[in-house]
């Protein structure tokens, strides 16, 4: 972090506080150490089946769901557009000026129908 005078400064300390007092066994460790799990985990990336890239959250929904994911499940604002743009340079819009309202909007809503 930089502050105003341009000095390098640490992030400031941010904490996460996890309370029960003396009552035993109510998860108070389990609780801690999941919190530390996925502080650690953030941002890294899972790799699916297919090859895709996505977000580790995606790997934790086919843990926890048994289920296996492809990258046709994980929609991205990166994929919607370069659908749109493909669409666009075929003349698909018949020249019209391409807009979030209707041309993004229909995108986002065939590809979750499919």
């Amino acid at each position: 972090m930089v502050g105003l005078n341009g000095e390098r400064s640490a992030p400031p300390v941010k904490l996460i506080l996890v309370t029960g007092g003396v009552i035993s066994g109510v998860g108070k460790g389990i609780i801690s150490s999941s919190i530390g799990v996925i502080l650690k985990a953030h941002g890294e990336v899972f790799v699916l089946d297919d090859g895709g890239e996505v977000d580790l959250d995606l790997g934790n929904y086919e843990r926890f769901l048994d289920v296996r994911l492809t990258r046709d499940h994980n929609i991205t604002t990166g994929k919607v557009y370069l659908q749109v743009v493909e669409r666009e340079r075929r003349g698909d819009y018949l020249g019209k000026t391409v807009q979030v309202v209707p041309h993004i909007t229909d995108a986002i809503c065939e590809w979750v129908q499919r």
